[in-house]
């Protein structure tokens, strides 16, 4: 690297993680080395390759230059071994769970967890003859209870999709290890900024860096990020021969916007805990929950394993599920759109939209209420959002 990142700050290795200069031409800027192929030497070269006796580049879907200076900085600022680049978020949930899943194995998996998370192993995984188990991961002792001598995989996101419930990440880490099942945790709502589960004993942390790591909405991905050489060689053969792989051209558009994460992060979270605590007390508000504030149940939890409360909010406004239609039709600055993590406000529905897939049954036990709204906070002036947000529950 041209910078030794050792010890360095967070807003440091944002700005260089990853960035190896081109040799031949100087290009401060990561290349986008858009080809399927790499040219052999001779071929006895290629033999060395594909055997693994040398390192070198090959086929793009076994590895690139440029996707790898970004699997490289994601790893970086995660405090990892290594990382994979994915073509989406649900490729890299889906490689993790194949990684570690056989016929006959048990999953435990948050009951609120992004839908497709949880869709994917009620639907697919089952067919192959996958157990699982969906409980509350803020309750320590039922994820306990739930443990089994064929679990393999504990599978956590804190704070949880779009309930904003914590789970404590060390307890999971030493309930999981004590049975020999690995800790999987989705980092996606705080991204490496704000949260770093590996330091805490994970031994997998993933996102969907659709959201804060890229920020434009432009680009839809996934990265998985291992402890140890262990994991990382387990993953990666699996990435591989699935061929849910990331495009160069996809990882450079990231390694742009990761540049300025910890710019996008500091500043939506800024305007998240003003717009918060306007919410908390707001009399069309229901409730509100955000780790910032001093009423959320796992506030000290917060303080504990995070350097910061995040830019995701969730509420319940007045008059159910159609206060919350009349909130999101009539909002000027927010975007009602899925998604998040972006520069701009985004709001939506999830019981309607990202959480439809669940059962209204499994959706309430989970805590994913009717009226549920959710607010990805983005980096505007706070002051026109919170005149938006006033402006519009008045009609309520």
């Amino acid at each position: 690297m041209s910078v030794e990142l050792t010890g360095k700050g967070m807003n440091t290795r944002v700005v260089h993680a990853g960035a190896n200069p081109d040799n031949e031409y100087g290009s401060v800027a990561i290349p986008i080395y858009q080809t399927s192929t790499f040219k052999f030497d001779s071929a006895d070269q290629g033999a060395r390759r594909f055997s693994g006796e040398e390192e070198g580049y090959i086929y793009t879907r076994l590895g690139n230059p440029t996707t790898a200076a970004f699997e490289q900085a994601i790893a970086e600022l995660e405090g990892g071994y290594a990382g994979l680049a994915t073509a989406s978020g649900m490729a890299a949930v889906s490689t993790v769970f194949m990684s570690y899943l056989s016929s006959g194995d048990h999953i435990i998996c948050g009951d609120a967890v992004y839908g497709p998370s949880r869709v994917v192993i009620e639907k697919e995984f089952s067919r192959f003859g996958v157990e699982y188990s969906f409980v509350d991961t803020a309750d320590l002792h039922a994820v306990k209870s739930a443990m089994q001598d064929n679990t393999k995989i504990l599978f956590i996101e804190t704070p949880a999709n779009p309930t904003i419930k914590l789970t404590d990440i060390q307890a999971c880490a030493d309930i999981a290890h004590e049975h020999s099942a690995v800790l999987v945790v989705d980092n996606t709502f705080m991204s490496p900024i704000l949260q770093n589960p590996l330091k805490l004993g994970a031994d997998v942390v993933l996102h969907s860096i659709t959201k804060f790591i890229n920020g434009h909405t432009d680009v839809v991905g996934g990265i998985i990020v291992s402890r140890d050489q262990r994991n990382h060689l387990l993953l990666r053969r699996v990435l591989r021969s699935m061929g849910g792989t990331m495009d160069p051209h996809q990882s450079w558009l990231v390694l742009r916007g990761m540049r300025t994460l910890s710019l996008r992060v500091k500043r939506a979270e800024k305007n998240a805990q003003i717009l918060a605590e306007f919410l908390e007390k707001h009399p069309k508000v229901k409730w509100c929950r955000y780790p910032g504030l001093l009423s959320h149940p796992q506030h000290e939890l917060a303080k504990r394993q995070m350097s910061g409360f995040g830019s995701m909010i969730s509420f319940e406004v007045s008059g159910g599920v159609e206060g919350g239609k009349t909130l999101m039709d009539n909002v000027k600055i927010p975007t009602l759109a899925v998604s998040l993590g972006g520069f701009e406000t985004l709001i939506q529905h999830p019981a309607s939209m990202t959480h439809a897939s669940m059962a209204e049954k499994q959706r309430v036990e989970a805590g994913i209420t009717p009226g549920l709204v959710r607010l990805s906070v983005g980096t505007e002036d706070v002051e026109d959002l919170l005149e938006d947000m006033d402006q519009t529950l008045a009609l309520i």
